[in-house]
């Protein structure tokens, strides 16, 4: 695959901490609004930036992506933001308790993503994919990096060593989350840079409609472009490779509201004709194919033999979950449409669970394992598509470390 460094635009180290953010699609408007009142210099004021207008402002309208060009040229006019004098690739590390993961931000080619050789698991939604598409191409900008993986290479793990043992950091911070954020500044990266020319293949782990708008902006200007000749900025955009053995997937939980007019007696008999049905030990599930469910205050197991196919899709515990029971049982047909049926992340942890149960508001809810790094490789090597609300990638990366231009 192809890489580059780039002459990022990258905070001062000393705003650094204000200037990084959360992702743009993990908070809500309000939840935005309230982590943006902590600082101007703060990059969400930049990818939601309906949080600096009235109440009530449609988020796609003109005005907010006008508002976030004003606030990305605001942050450079008063220093927060300065132009790398030469192109650079940055080590970001993560530290989340004892998880720790190191990636490698670079530039990576909208071509590699429309070759298939940066492969994707999810389909995008077309109005998150238009949104994006407009911010990046209003900013002329990728201010938050796509979230890629890649089977592990120890001679590009030996080079991220030495420059983590043997230079500074040039920022160094504990998130309000209390995970620790490290990044190393590597003028010309090289090395690195060659030593990905070896690598076959990249996955989208976290960061679909980040990588299809920027792919979509990229194709747009070379076609109103008559003097393209394939040098500009806009056929690279911005990512962070990770190593496959480092990355930690969540599960990604379900709740839903009813028992789809059955009673409780008449919703577990029904369970027991696709499952074995026990009193669940723990809360959540130890293996594959097994899933824990919270019902009228109790945990139950359900479980069933492995799945034998030759589709990843139809192995993967979401898949049981939705074709033996959610759609069956409870008539969920569609759960990317149904507004019966909601997503937990699985940060949230088991109690979020509990109390939208206890609440009265859903009526069970279903702790899942996780899915797996190889499952997800599987599944984006056969072209094929991972069920809605499948994995959970935690650490989250922030934005405003580093910001790729487009021009």
């Amino acid at each position: 695959m192809r890489i580059q460094a780039f002459p990022a635009l990258v905070p001062k180290p000393e705003f650094a901490a204000e200037v990084a953010a959360v992702p743009y699609d993990v908070v809500n408007t309000a939840e935005a609004r309230e982590l943006g009142k902590a600082s101007e210099k703060n990059l969400i004021h930049v990818d939601r930036a309906e949080i600096g207008l009235p109440d009530g402002t449609d988020p796609y309208s003109a005005e907010v992506y006008a508002r976030a060009k004003e606030n990305l040229q605001r942050l450079q006019d008063e220093g927060v933001l300065v132009r790398e004098p030469e192109p650079c690739v940055y080590i970001y590390r993560q530290q989340w308790g004892d998880h720790i993961q190191t990636g490698i931000a670079v530039a990576c080619h909208i071509d590699d993503y429309g070759d298939d050789i940066i492969r994707k698991h999810e389909k995008t939604r077309q109005v998150k994919e238009d949104d994006r598409t407009r911010l990046v191409d209003t900013l002329s900008a990728n201010t938050g990096p796509v979230f890629l993986t890649y089977k592990d290479v120890p001679s590009i793990d030996t080079i991220v060593e030495s420059i983590t043992k043997n230079a500074a950091p040039t920022y160094d911070m504990t998130d309000e989350t209390g995970v620790h954020h490290t990044v190393w500044r590597v003028a010309g990266g090289e090395p690195i840079v060659d030593a990905f020319s070896h690598v076959p293949l990249a996955y989208v782990a976290d960061g679909h409609h980040r990588s299809a708008s920027a792919h979509r902006v990229g194709k747009e200007r070379r076609e109103a472009n008559p003097n393209h000749d394939g040098s500009e900025a806009y056929n690279w955009f911005l990512c962070v490779l990770f190593p496959a053995n480092q990355l930690k997937i969540l599960p990604y939980n379900r709740v839903v509201k009813d028992l789809n007019g059955l009673s409780k007696e008449d919703f577990l008999a029904k369970l027991k004709e696709n499952f074995t049905l026990t009193p669940a030990m723990a809360k959540e599930p130890a293996a594959p194919s097994s899933v824990c469910m919270f019902l009228d205050g109790e945990w139950f197991s359900l479980a069933w033999p492995a799945v034998e196919s030759d589709s990843p899709i139809d192995r993967l515990d979401v898949s049981v979950l939705q074709d033996r029971l959610l759609n069956p049982i409870l008539g969920i047909e569609d759960p990317r449409t149904d507004n019966r049926i909601d997503f937990i992340g699985g940060i949230r942890g088991t109690a979020e669970l509990e109390k939208l149960v206890n609440s009265g508001n859903w009526a069970v809810a279903f702790s899942m394992y996780p899915v797996t790094v190889d499952q997800l490789i599987d599944i984006a090597d056969a072209g094929e598509i991972m069920p809605p609300k499948s994995t959970w990638f935690e650490p989250k990366l922030r934005s405003g470390f580093f910001i790729y231009t487009l021009d």
